[in-house]
């Protein structure tokens, strides 16, 4: 079993349990919705969401998700994951909370995700 992260805002997460799936917007834009590995996600976290507070980490067992999942390579010369679909919630394994430190950046040790 391998594991990928998402990180999305509290609401988003308490709308997705709601409806039963999650479906990003970058679904709509993109056609795919943005993961990380656990090595990745701080900067991930620095780059998008500085200055967001309330946000959560899911942590996705790759094996369960029904649509498909493509590493790809991004502007910074890294392969990400990539969800072609709604994330399926049976596949999340956890949900960590992303505290955001006082000056908005985040500092994540990868191994709450191990």
């Amino acid at each position: 079993m391998s594991t990928i992260l998402h990180i999305l805002s509290r609401s988003d997460w308490a709308n997705a349990q709601a409806v039963g799936t999650y479906h990003a917007a970058s679904i709509d834009s993109e056609g795919f919705i943005h993961f990380s590995t656990a090595a990745q996600v701080q900067n991930t976290a620095n780059n998008y969401y500085q200055g967001h507070a309330d946000l959560v980490v899911l942590v996705i067992d790759t094996d369960k998700i029904t649509h498909e999942l493509k590493w790809e390579l991004a502007s910074n010369g890294q392969k990400f994951p990539h969800v072609y679909g709604d994330l399926n919630l049976d596949a999340v394994m956890r949900v960590v909370d992303l505290p955001m430190q006082p000056d908005g950046s985040f500092k994540i040790d990868p191994a709450i995700f191990g």
